[in-house]
């Protein structure tokens, strides 16, 4: 039976002192900091940061790294490498799906060294250095000030690229998306001569800078320019005391763990199984839902071919305050379960304060590696009966050998749904679970049959809508910060609808007029960056 360590190791491959005046947003003048910390090849430290990656298909050679401090060290950082003609690419945690980072490039912006978080009492809000983790992040504001924002569950994330994809967590049902938090973002940006400067925008309305904000609030990484500094306040915080600026988290979680084994498993249960799920999270995902808490996420590992075929898992926690905690909980499970055969409880419900928990299930840097695909989608409703019988076949098959592959169904909805697509770059606002498909190996030359048999799988789930998740009745694309090159391959994506539709659906044209206000030299780009309104896109 998989441990609870087993099921967070599937998803991994998968996300108060006052701070000094923030520097002025019509830039920082070059020369008036200290050079970053540079390290080129030869260096003894070079390796191990071409090392400091999640995925180990990818292995960044740049012609040197950059670690700054400062915003003001980032600064000309960015200017050395845009008047050299160098590509430059910026790092935060590590975690990008795709080689965004290390394809071609001849300068990395580490920001690794930059990992404060504090309380700005000038913004009266909470400032995050993108290098922070979200364990870090977690821990800080708790013990702090006994907030917290509604993160992912893998603790080694980086607040960098986490926050500006969109964001989101175990809270996310009850307190929204990251996004919804994001108050203010400074950015190091390269105007159309190519100087380099620093920029804070805020969500305020008469903020001349607001449409940078904007593009941050889920329009993804690489694409704009090196954020040096995140400001989280709640939408409508009023005062000045900081345990009141942003939510507080549930004080004690309550949770369970669900096991099936892979043995006692039919397809006919299996499709009972997750018609129950879906179904579920169909009826129990409007926001102030009683379940609103409750964040169930489901990891389905591939059968095994050997004499013991495995087990698959669910684990469900929610707020232990609720005075009918108990009894939601047990319902709960009771619904997932009806029917279906095998299911076994692998650990009775127990509490832990919240802080303990989110410890319990999160990850370092050291636990999320490992060569490895993955896909995704938003799901509207739950997959269909066809989706499920692909689901089953291809998590039973015996046509191909691998060591790890994976279906993991998470739960979102809930609040996230009641802000506007066109509010934050996050266009998805009325789905009830995300849907991520891994595969993960360890010989390279595995790779190719690998990468070969999930697009296979995927094709198959989205046949209807030509091998991806077009936004409609029961998909709604795919998360930005879950990114697949394959969507921008017309031999993968067969549907006719770019790949930017699948990720920024109808925000895409105004993150492209963002582009280029802000990045007009195209400065910051990878395979699935913004592209300039006059660019051709492809996919």
């Amino acid at each position: 039976m998989p441990t609870r360590r087993g099921f967070l190791a599937g998803t991994a491959a998968l996300g108060g002192a006052a701070l000094v005046a923030p520097a002025k947003a019509e830039g920082i003048p070059l020369g008036q900091a200290p050079d970053p910390v540079t390290i080129r090849p030869g260096d003894p430290r070079y390796e191990d940061l071409v090392l400091r990656r999640t995925s180990e298909r990818f292995f960044p050679r740049p012609g040197s790294f950059r670690l700054p401090t400062t915003t003001e060290q980032v600064v000309p950082a960015v200017a050395d490498a845009t008047r050299e003609g160098k590509r430059v690419t910026v790092r935060s945690g590590g975690h990008c799906y795709e080689n965004f980072v290390g394809d071609g490039a001849e300068v990395i912006i580490d920001m690794s060294a930059m990992r404060q978080v504090t309380f700005d009492r000038r913004r009266n809000a909470f400032m995050i250095e993108p290098g922070a983790t979200l364990w870090e992040v977690f821990e800080r504001l708790y013990l702090g000030w006994g907030v917290t924002i509604p993160g992912g569950q893998c603790g080694g994330v980086a607040a960098g690229g986490h926050i500006q994809g969109g964001g989101y967590g175990p809270l996310s049902r009850s307190l929204g998306s990251v996004v919804d938090y994001l108050y203010a973002v400074e950015v190091v940006v390269v105007d159309r001569s190519g100087r380099a400067r620093a920029v804070v925008a805020t969500r305020e309305q008469d903020d001349e800078n607001r449409d940078l904000w904007w593009a941050h609030t889920g329009g993804g990484g690489g694409n704009f320019g090196v954020v040096t500094r995140y400001w989280m306040r709640s939408p409508g915080a009023t005062g000045d005391d900081p345990a009141r600026l942003l939510p507080k988290p549930p004080a004690v979680t309550l949770g369970t763990t669900i096991g099936w084994r892979w043995q006692d498993t039919t397809e006919e249960s299996f499709h009972r199984l997750l018609r129950n799920y879906g179904e579920w999270h169909e009826h129990h995902s409007a926001p102030g839902s009683p379940y609103a808490s409750l964040f169930s996420p489901m990891l389905i590992t591939r059968r095994n071919t050997g004499a013991d075929p495995g087990a698959f898992v669910m684990v469900a926690t929610m707020d232990g305050t609720l005075p009918d905690a108990d009894r939601l909980l047990s319902e709960y499970v009771q619904e997932i379960t009806a029917g279906v055969q095998g299911t076994i409880t692998v650990e009775p419900p127990h509490r832990l304060p919240w802080l303990a928990a989110v410890k319990a299930g999160s990850l370092s840097q050291e636990d999320e590696s490992g060569m490895f695909k993955a896909k995704a989608a938003y799901l509207r409703k739950r997959f269909t009966d066809a989706q499920i019988g692909t689901a089953y076949r291809y998590l039973t098959s015996t046509d191909h050998h691998n060591e790890r592959a994976v279906l993991l169904l998470v739960p979102y909805g809930g609040k996230v749904n009641t802000v506007a697509p066109d509010a934050t770059a996050l266009a998805q606002r009325d789905s009830i679970m995300k849907a991520i498909y891994t595969v993960t190996w360890t010989d390279p030359d595995g790779e190719q049959a690998n990468l070969d048999w999930i697009r296979r799988w995927y094709r198959a789930m989205y046949q209807d809508t030509g091998g991806v998740p077009v936004p409609g009745s029961v998909t709604d694309g795919s998360y930005i910060n879950y990114p697949d090159v394959d969507t921008t391959d017309p031999e993968w994506n067969r549907s006719g609808v770019p790949w930017h539709t699948l990720y920024y659906k109808d925000n895409y044209r105004r993150l492209q007029q963002v582009k280029a206000r802000w990045d007009p030299r195209d400065v910051f780009h990878h395979a699935m960056s913004v592209r300039l309104p006059d660019q051709a896109v492809s996919g």
